[in-house]
């Protein structure tokens, strides 16, 4: 039995979270164990309910449960709310609160979709990335940060920082993951101009003194963001820090044609990770049964691989996806000529049909 935190959030998470557990819930019937699905609020519901993105009965279930599942939070009608109780807050507060340092995102463009993608065919198929991603640092959380007045004129500032214990353990997680891909790691910075890139880049290199089997690169985060368009097949694993992986992840989403395909998981060295789709909540969307629900399925795909270390339960679930996907069936954002449109809930169904 294991006991998940499920915070579905805003707009379309509720839709896409209930075709993930309907998909997980059928792997546990077929792996022969048991999920516990606790349902709690994040986000603009939450403020609406508690005047709070982020309740303390959230951050006490989270860290309570074996690991967490998010759909997405946010809506435009929360956009004038303070900074301080916008929905995007309880991401950066959860993150903080569970101590998710690493962030997991593959960028992965399957044959059976190659089509979707906005570059040439050529370009993209077999294009198998995974951005790895520091989550708790860099601009996002430094301090000091905010708006006041310096000189007389009203000035925002925020702080890039990073001490070497924040880079030497994301750099760890980065090379034991290219260890088990092809042993090759792309280190992404901006050492020609910023000091915190110059130490990021000194850390990298002593790490990968204890991993000599991988060969490790460097890359300016501005080139790297044209070389994911020009030619995405050279990189394998990516990391970089904060700032630049948000940047570069939500790029290399669009290799796959759509937000809706990607996943998502967030590490923590406390032992309670955190699963979700790249994609916002897309309220315009909301509660009309046309997202596609594959990125929160394979976020709970890898929920069972990283956190439960079912990698056999994760690999059905995705063939389950290909093999829908292979027999023609498109939600709205991934249509393409002589395909079958479908809904949200269908494409749930026809994903846990095909799990055996």
């Amino acid at each position: 039995m294991y006991k998940i935190t499920v915070v579905a959030g805003d707009g379309t998470g509720p839709e896409v979270m209930a075709e993930a557990k309907k998909v997980l819930n059928k792997t546990a019937e077929v792996f022969d164990f048991k999920l516990e699905f606790n349902d709690y609020l994040i986000g603009g519901i939450a403020y609406e309910k508690f005047g709070t993105p982020l309740p303390d009965e959230t951050i006490k279930a989270a860290k309570d449960s074996d690991a967490v599942m998010l759909g997405a939070v946010g809506d435009w009608k929360y956009d004038t709310l303070p900074p301080e109780v916008r929905p995007e807050r309880a991401l950066l507060g959860i993150r903080k609160e569970l101590n998710l340092f690493a962030n997991l995102r593959p960028a992965i463009v399957w044959e059976e979709l190659v089509n979707s993608s906005p570059l040439k065919p050529e370009n993209v198929s077999g294009v198998d990335i995974m951005i790895i991603r520091e989550l708790t640092g860099d601009v996002y959380f430094g301090e000091p940060k905010g708006v006041d007045v310096i000189n007389g004129k009203k000035t925002g500032f925020n702080n890039m920082i990073y001490n070497e214990d924040e880079v030497r353990r994301i750099a760890k997680i980065a090379f034991e993951t290219a260890t088990v891909r092809d042993k090759k790691l792309c280190s992404v910075d901006k050492a020609n101009v910023l000091d915190v890139s110059r130490l990021w880049r000194e850390i990298v290199i002593e790490v990968s003194k204890d991993y000599p089997e991988v060969q490790l690169s460097h890359m300016y985060v501005d080139n790297a963001a044209m070389q994911l368009v020009r030619a995405p097949k050279q990189f394998s694993t990516i990391v970089t820090g904060n700032i630049f992986g948000d940047i570069l992840s939500d790029e290399a989403s669009m290799l796959a044609g759509s937000l809706g395909l990607l996943p998502s998981a967030s590490l923590s060295d406390k032992g309670v990770s955190l699963y979700e789709p790249i994609h916002g909540s897309a309220p315009d969307l909301t509660g009309k049964d046309v997202v596609n629900p594959i990125a929160t399925i394979l976020s709970g795909a890898m929920m069972l691989k990283y956190s439960f270390k079912m990698d056999e339960a994760y690999k059905t679930i995705e063939k389950a996806i290909k093999d829908v996907l292979k027999e023609g069936y498109r939600t709205q954002d991934i249509m393409s000529e002589n395909k079958t449109l479908i809904g949200t809930k269908k494409m749930g169904d026809l994903i846990a049909e095909k799990i055996k």
